[in-house]
């Protein structure tokens, strides 16, 4: 999604990153497929010529013809003509044909096609999106009834309770997409609530050569969701209010997703295999653009190493079209953590997202023969208590001697340095053993226990505890107890051990992830057995901070992209609501920083009114992310995020920002501080007076270092604050470079 250099002048270091965007005049220099068997390629070129979406795909079959040699080879070739949100088209070439076809000059972007992947009841009152106040953003925006939200997933289950249309209004009458039938799916299950569903398949069709066969992955060839993914994330987006929501008795409450009165627009392109193919998506984009959708939702994300073209991925490319038309695109970070370098999703006019525990928990209780009581954690376990048997230990569960009746009617202690897998149990089970407990390394996941036997999971500290009351018991006893549901305080939040970290690989000075929300245990609706099951992972925090966009859309409806990020970021909690600093699960655990939760967790109360904003329009992408840049070449420091990254910092530099004021008219804001260790920072002007005549103002920040050696990213912020009222924090991230190099 980037392509980025650093310069080193005798003034200041120029951070140059090279964006593919809307008149993009990149083309293609490497293809370097040696064969001749056809592929997929997307081609982009631009901004659509018309307004005619037919005359549009006319001059594709022109392009792709004068290639082929005919209209009719074009026909046969072409996938899928990108004609609403911006103009390209998918097709089957040749690596010859495509170089070819790269050289023609209205082909702005060429590239191949690629995979990406797929990455409740307590949620909404933990982030503070309470439905019974009288005010604040959910009162305010009639829950979201008249925002539309599009998911791009794996379809939806429109029968499930979460997508009632009781009470809803007649559908925003800008919607222009539509409910296509298909197998197990018929337009009628469209409602109120569910106002769109349509699917895609030509392009995976085309990359299986016609053999892509639904019903052999038990799929249906319709927007219908047969893996569950997409109806989770749609109903954490925007989910009707079901009382008595749980999974198997856990986590009871009313389940609602963040917008509950929002619109959805479900579009399938993500199959039972988790494959989701770039022209598919770029399709469902494509029509998403057209239908009048105002929040883009896609919990998909690339595979890590990110590809040095990530930045100017098709994705990428169509997601940059549907910001400059207003509507802001969210996505996933990604489930490659707690390693750094890993987040996903980095192009900066994307709001990604990482993903954080909250104050829900379900422990598994473990009692020991000497009456003490442990807390299982992750795995869930429903069935009957199992009593107080015999507690014996194997050091190797998978070369275990269950022999001569030894575990028969006992409960099993082990360590495990992999996953604890159903063949694993289902082996324990059939020689005797009751019970299993399990002493593994934390993933912060929340998954049902193994059918038919009681299983708890510890951790390592936890497990060298048990073990010595094993070494010492002379009748060592243990019994499991059923899964039961905490609520409140029983520890602090902590970004998720799998959440994907940055600093950002492909484009360092800019930041991600951008924010973070709860996506572990999040219970939300699936299509079938219980109705409701808890997931894990950033696609499941995406959604929440989705349906917190579809409110603020409604609620400020002038706002552009940009400024909706930069209030979700300069408003972000950079502790839990119970006032404890959030920490970052790794190895070792520690508190989190901005590579961990960006701005922070998001803090839906403040959202509304962040009092300033950084801003970005086209006029600045163009100026900023434009690869043909005017000169002087412009600074990727200087892009008006609200973040600042410094990777490069041998000497003094000067970095510009522009604040827009948001709040009542007279504000004047004074800059408060807090530098990263050894960084000298100056902020002038030191106090921002707005009026009537003046609602924007530019401020610059002077960076200097003190050390003397490279380090590594240290952290600050610089808050912009009305005497409390607003309080506008910016993230600073800073790593110290003392020798002159080029990258």
């Amino acid at each position: 999604m980037g392509l980025s250099s650093l310069t080193v002048s005798n003034n200041r270091k120029h951070i140059v990153v090279v964006f593919i965007s809307l008149v993009f005049i990149l083309k293609i220099s490497l293809i370097s497929c040696a064969n001749q068997e056809s592929q997929i390629y997307t081609v982009h070129l631009g901004k659509r010529q018309h307004n005619d979406p037919k005359l549009v795909t006319d001059s594709h079959h022109d392009i792709l013809g004068s290639l082929l040699g005919s209209k009719e080879a074009s026909r046969e070739s072409m996938i899928y003509s990108y004609r609403h949100g911006f103009s390209g088209f998918s097709a089957k070439l040749t690596s010859a044909q495509a170089r070819e076809l790269s050289e023609n000059p209205h082909v702005v972007h060429l590239t191949r096609s690629k995979n990406m992947k797929l990455t409740t009841t307590r949620v909404s009152d933990y982030v503070g999106l309470t439905s019974t106040a009288p005010t604040g953003l959910v009162h305010d925006t009639d829950m979201g009834s008249d925002t539309i939200i599009g998911i791009v997933d794996s379809g939806i289950w429109p029968g499930s309770k979460s997508f009632n249309d009781n009470g809803l209004g007649p559908i925003p009458a800008r919607w222009k997409g539509q409910c296509v039938s298909g197998e197990g799916f018929n337009a009628s299950m469209c409602n109120r609530k569910v106002i769109g569903a349509t699917y895609y398949a030509k392009g995976i069709a085309r990359k299986y050569k016609g053999a892509f066969n639904a019903a052999e992955r038990d799929e249906a060839m319709s927007p219908l969701d047969k893996i569950g993914h997409g109806t989770h994330c749609a109903s954490t987006a925007a989910g009707s209010f079901v009382q008595n929501a749980n999974f198997l008795g856990l986590g009871q409450g009313t389940a609602r997703g963040s917008a509950p009165r929002a619109r959805v627009a479900a579009y399938k392109v993500c199959w039972n295999n988790e494959e989701c193919f770039t022209p598919d998506i770029l399709k469902a984009m494509d029509h998403a653009m057209r239908d009048g959708v105002d929040v883009l939702s896609l919990s998909l994300g690339s595979e890590i190493p990110l590809d040095f073209e990530v930045d100017r991925s098709d994705f990428a490319i169509a997601a940059f079209h549907a910001v400059m038309k207003g509507i802001t695109v969210v996505c996933a970070g990604g489930n490659d953590g707690p390693e750094t370098q890993t987040i996903s999703n980095v192009a900066p006019w994307i709001i990604t997202v990482a993903a954080t525990t909250m104050d829900r928990e379900f422990f598994t209780p473990i009692t020991l023969g000497n009456n003490v009581t442990v807390l299982g954690q992750e795995g869930l376990y429903i069935g009957e208590e199992v009593g107080f048997t015999d507690l014996i230990y194997f050091d190797d569960l998978t070369k275990a001697d269950f022999e001569a009746g030894k575990a028969k009617g006992k409960i099993l202690f082990t360590f495990l340095t992999d996953r604890f897998t159903d063949q694993m149990a289902e082996f324990a089970k059939s020689k005797g053993v009751v019970g299993i407990i399990i002493a593994t390394k934390p993933i912060d996941l929340i998954e049902p226990g193994t059918a038919g036997i009681a299983s708890a999971r510890v951790d390592y500290e936890i497990g060298m505890d048990i073990l010595l009351y094993l070494q010492t018991a002379k009748f060592p006893k243990a019994k499991i107890s059923p899964t039961k549901t905490f609520v409140g305080r029983p520890s602090a939040t902590k970004v998720a051990r799998f959440s994907s970290r940055g600093p950002n690989s492909i484009s360092p000075a800019i930041l991600k992830p951008d924010i973070a929300a709860p996506g572990v245990g999040i219970l939300a609706a699936v299509p079938t057995g219980a109705g409701y099951e808890f997931m894990s992972g950033t696609s499941m925090a995406t959604p929440v901070v989705t349906g917190i966009v579809a409110l603020l859309k409604q609620k400020r409806p002038d706002w552009s992209p940009a400024a909706i990020r930069s209030a979700l970021v300069t408003t972000a909690f950079q502790t839990d609501p119970s006032g404890e600093p959030i920490a970052a699960e790794g190895s070792p655990r520690k508190i989190a920083d901005p590579f961990d939760y960006g701005g922070g967790l998001v803090n839906p109360g403040k959202v509304a009114d962040p009092g300033l904003v950084y801003d970005m329009g086209h006029d600045e992408y163009v100026h900023y992310l434009f690869y043909t840049c005017p000169s002087p070449t412009p600074s990727m420091l200087d892009v008006n995020l609200p973040s600042i990254t410094i990777p490069y910092l041998s000497q003094e530099i000067t970095i510009t920002r522009t604040v827009t004021n948001v709040g009542p008219v007279g504000s004047v804001y004074k800059a408060v501080i807090e530098p990263p260790l050894g960084i000298n920072l100056q902020v002038s002007p030191k106090t921002l007076e707005f009026g009537p005549n003046t609602k924007k103002i530019t401020f610059t920040v002077k960076v200097s270092t003190t050390h003397r050696v490279n380090t590594d990213y240290h952290f600050g912020s610089l808050t912009w604050t009305d005497n409390g009222v607003h309080n506008v924090r910016i993230p600073l991230s800073v790593r110290t470079r003392v020798l002159n190099f080029k990258i």
